[in-house]
């Protein structure tokens, strides 16, 4: 429908597409325009956009970074995907996504090694919109936050290995 009513592109990382032709809303397929790759470059309104592949939440989970300029200096800026998981997510012997807890391992590790200034994400929680919105035009850009990006990737993956060594201990 959003595609019908803006003539929008849609996009979906490769690891994606089977689970989304599975989707069928109101007996439509979903329409892809475009099958992405880790580390392909989506031009949007002047804006180069790359895509990262931070599989787990999902088998393409996709983050993106792209730069931004302010005041004459650039910044490096991420929308996270996500990586976390919903109750009930299984990380041992997932018998529909084996390789779920590598995905996440690997997708941490791709996340650290990105230099990021600016932290957005795809839920405002993660990087706390509702505290920094305010705060926009009263000072220093809120947004610019390196060590909350860190701080929250910390936060996810102590929660994730603890969560993956609770469902070890169950299946013991």
């Amino acid at each position: 429908m959003v595609k019908e009513l803006t003539g929008a592109k849609v996009m979906a990382m490769d690891r994606d597409v089977p689970a989304l032709r599975l989707m069928k809303p109101g007996g439509k397929e979903h329409p892809i325009d475009r099958i992405l790759h880790d580390g392909d470059k989506v031009e949007l309104g002047g804006t180069a956009l790359v895509a990262h592949l931070t599989a787990g939440h999902t088998k393409g989970c996709t983050s993106w970074t792209f730069q931004t300029t302010e005041d004459g200096k650039r910044y490096d800026v991420i929308v996270l995907g996500s990586v976390g998981w919903n109750p009930g997510y299984v990380l041992v012997n997932n018998k529909d996504y084996p390789q779920i807890a590598d995905d996440y391992v690997r997708s941490f590790k791709t996340l650290r090694a990105l230099h990021v200034d600016v932290f957005l994400a795809a839920h405002g929680a993660f990087y706390n919109l509702e505290e920094k919105y305010p705060k926009l035009g009263k000072g220093p850009n809120p947004f610019i936050d390196p060590a909350g990006y860190q701080a929250h990737i910390d936060l996810k993956e102590k929660q994730f290995y603890a969560e993956l060594e609770r469902q070890k201990n169950a299946l013991r």
